[in-house]
């Protein structure tokens, strides 16, 4: 979805179901994260309102999916690729010292 401001509400919204859900445990997650009240949680989710700038901020902190969204809305959608190769990387490394210890090859620094 393209980000317009009034399209807001939706994406972050949007984000925050596809990691949380919309059950009333997504509802205390948002709470937790961020120290809001349950009704302005629930209007979060169900795009009646967006998040305030440092609502936002804390939403980000603990979700990958809304930092996304965030970025995206930015137009810095290279920092998420950015941030994926570096996920990628560290799985990679992962993997060759799980194979070097199945082959008990000793472990090289050069990962």
């Amino acid at each position: 979805m393209p980000y317009t401001p009034d399209s807001y509400a939706a994406i972050v919204a949007s984000a925050l179901k596809s990691e949380l859900g919309q059950t009333h445990r997504a509802v205390k997650t948002i709470r937790r994260w961020t120290g809001a009240a349950e009704r302005t949680a629930t209007n979060w989710l169900n795009a009646e309102t967006g998040p305030s700038g440092p609502h936002l901020a804390m939403l980000a902190q603990h979700s990958d999916t809304v930092l996304e969204a965030f970025l995206i809305m930015a137009g810095r959608e290279r920092v998420i690729v950015d941030f994926q190769l570096l996920q990628v990387r560290a799985k990679l490394v992962a993997a060759i010292a799980a194979i070097d210890s199945v082959l008990d090859v000793p472990r090289h620094e050069s990962y």
